[in-house]
């Protein structure tokens, strides 16, 4: 396993950088599963192991150590991307326009996290030495050609930004201007040509930089003629008060203006009124219908018991559903994942994931995902076992793609796409090559890894009730009463309840805005489990009353319904929006229907785990006969 893993780092650097018997009955088949544990346990720590060595990149997180300076000391900047505002999936190769480059130009190397956040550094011929002032230094002569004059134009004309970084801090300036002169009827394009930097800094270290671009140094670029011109900087420096370890709370507090915050702790309060008081409402009818019913049933009134419909389909309602492989992976892959969201808000809460970290949501969201596979095999072919000794590896084989599989897809399609463009979204070869080994020699021995915990510690399934050799048939259902309908009832309530936040998650990750408050959006999320798990409480018992049995799935469908009302509203506020292009209308559908998928796997199996407790608590209250 060592040299495999030497194989994956060369590889990295170069292109990017038979029928068991029941639980252990016989001494010998207690000895022989105690090895095959103990083996595999061994092996998934050194998996593990590998794991976290896979993932011990250097972090962007500035640390006092490695960022002191002595005056005059170099400090690099480092050339990102271009791209247009109002695109932020469509960034393209800072160089990619003709702008002064130096010879060669030295890509930096970058995470994977920093690749699949589409970061592409490269070193400048800026030169900013620390505590270093300039004016009007020339960075480099150029004449552009018609070709370049016509790219530059092009861009302006879409708003383009470019973003750098110093001393891993960003930097974003636009990169020229269009003027509308009505007198002569005419657009004119003028291009920056001059940048000044102004950096803040505390005793040897910086803490702060901007850039902007200066409209009194522009050039005309309207007409398709070859033009000589000169981009040159300027550096100032000026002290601050602000430490070092607080560098970055500026970014945090971007989006904490007086108003907004004001309005976002409105909308927020307002949720959770409402929602206090519309789950108080279901709960209070539910237990009161319920505490009826079992009233009629301690008293023994056939009368009465005809009336309720749940009591006689005590034979069947816990008979397990179809497609059971299918089914344990949907549990096993929601599991990992519900798993996985709340170790990224405990990563947000103490501060180590943060607006402008870069790359590391996507470094933790690889890292996370890996790890917590064990936890999605063991799920799978736990609640498999509980069942059937037989047919466990199924279950998990689709754990492992039921997933990753339609995202690798997903992911195939755009990275094609953004191939096409020449964008940085694309992702290299080697970053692929790097992310196959790490699914291929530690996702899958993980997962592997929990099936056969699953498998040794099964336990059966212990029904209150027993399960009639033939199923009872269903009667005729209202359409009320049937999945479409619960679904839309099962999913519209709890998306009223997140809409408003889930507008500002859209706004963060579609937009510009810093979503900075990951408290408000854990509660919400809390909110969202608890709103799923009452209503969909309330729909299993409905479907009970009137003697339909088959709740296993549609518990699922009902409680994951909530993501597709999520998915629809991600098209109104694309819609809503200033996004444009086939590739970024591409990206936003195909990643935003990848987290809408993720989010029914997740609330899927929280609302048939609640239902099971409910059905196993009703059924066992009472005497079936």
């Amino acid at each position: 396993m060592l040299s495999l893993y030497s194989i994956c780092l060369a590889i990295w650097h170069r292109f990017d950088q038979t029928h068991p018997s029941t639980v252990c009955t016989l001494s010998e088949s207690r000895a022989a599963a105690a090895a095959a544990c103990s083996s595999s346990l061994q092996m998934s720590l050194l998996v593990v192991l590998l794991t976290i060595l896979t993932f011990s990149v250097p972090s962007a997180t500035a640390s006092a150590s490695d960022h002191s300076y002595n005056v005059g000391d170099h400090v690099p900047l480092f050339v990102n991307k271009v791209g247009p505002l109002n695109n932020p999936s469509e960034t393209y190769h800072y160089y990619d326009l003709p702008f002064c480059h130096p010879d060669p130009v030295i890509q930096k190397k970058e995470s994977i996290g920093e690749v699949l956040n589409g970061d592409r550094l490269a070193n400048s011929l800026y030169q900013l030495n620390f505590r270093q002032y300039k004016a009007g230094e020339s960075l480099c002569q150029k004449k552009l050609k018609v070709v370049e004059i016509v790219k530059f134009r092009d861009v302006i004309s879409n708003e383009f930004y470019f973003q750098m970084y110093y001393d891993d801090l960003p930097v974003w300036g636009y990169i020229g201007k269009v003027e509308d002169e009505s007198w002569e009827k005419r657009t004119k394009y003028y291009l920056f040509t001059h940048l000044s930097f102004d950096v803040l800094y505390n005793g040897n270290q910086v803490i702060e930089i901007h850039a902007f671009s200066d409209p009194n140094h522009a050039v005309d670029i309207t007409e398709d003629v070859d033009i000589d011109i000169e981009f040159t900087y300027s550096v100032n420096w000026n002290t601050t008060s602000t430490q070092f370890q607080n560098r970055m709370d500026k970014y945090s507090k971007a989006s904490l203006l007086p108003v907004r915050q004001k309005i976002h702790w409105f909308s927020f309060i307002n949720s959770i009124i409402i929602i206090v008081l519309l789950m108080g409402l279901l709960t209070l009818l539910i237990m009161r219908r319920l505490k009826n019913d079992l009233r009629k049933f301690s008293n023994s009134d056939e009368e009465e018991d005809k009336e309720v419909g749940w009591k006689y389909i005590h034979g069947d309602v816990f008979r397990y559903p179809p497609n059971m492989p299918l089914f344990c992976a949907v549990l096993g892959v929601g599991t990992q994942l519900l798993a996985m969201l709340f170790i990224l808000f405990l990563l947000a809460l103490f501060g180590v994931l943060y607006p402008y970290n870069r790359g590391a949501l996507f470094t933790s969201l690889v890292f996370i995902y890996t790890l917590t596979s064990i936890i999605a095999g063991y799920t799978a072919s736990a609640f498999h076992n509980q069942f059937s000794v037989t047919g466990w590896e199924r279950s998990v084989l689709l754990t492992a793609i039921l997933y990753l599989g339609p995202l690798f897809v997903t992911s195939s399609i755009l990275n094609t796409v953004a191939i096409s463009y020449g964008a940085t979204a694309a992702i290299p070869f080697g970053t692929l090559l790097a992310i196959l080994l790490i699914y291929a020699f530690l996702v899958i021995p993980l997962l592997a890894f929990g099936g056969v915990i699953g498998y040794c510690i099964r336990s059966e399934f212990q029904a209150p009730c027993a399960i009639k050799q033939y199923p009872r048939e269903i009667p005729q259902l209202a359409w009320y009463r049937r999945t479409p309908c619960q679904m839309f009832i099962g999913g519209l309530l709890p998306f009223s309840a997140i809409a408003v936040q889930l507008h500002h998650l859209y706004a963060s990750m579609w937009g510009y805005k810093i979503y900075t408050l990951p408290g408000i959006l854990f509660v919400t999320f809390i909110i969202l489990i608890i709103m799923t798990a009452i209503l969909t409480v309330g729909l299993t018992y409905i479907q009970l009353s009137v003697e339909d049995h088959e709740w296993w799935w549609r518990s699922v469908l009902c409680g994951g319904s909530t993501a597709i009302f999520m998915f629809a509203y991600s098209m109104y506020f694309y819609s809503r929006s200033k996004m444009t292009g086939f590739m970024q209308l591409s990206f936003f559908i195909g990643y935003n229907a990848c987290m809408c998928y993720a989010f029914f796997l997740m609330l899927g199996g929280i609302s048939f785990r609640v239902s099971l407790v409910f059905v196993r608590h009703i059924y066992g209250a009472v005497k079936s006969e």
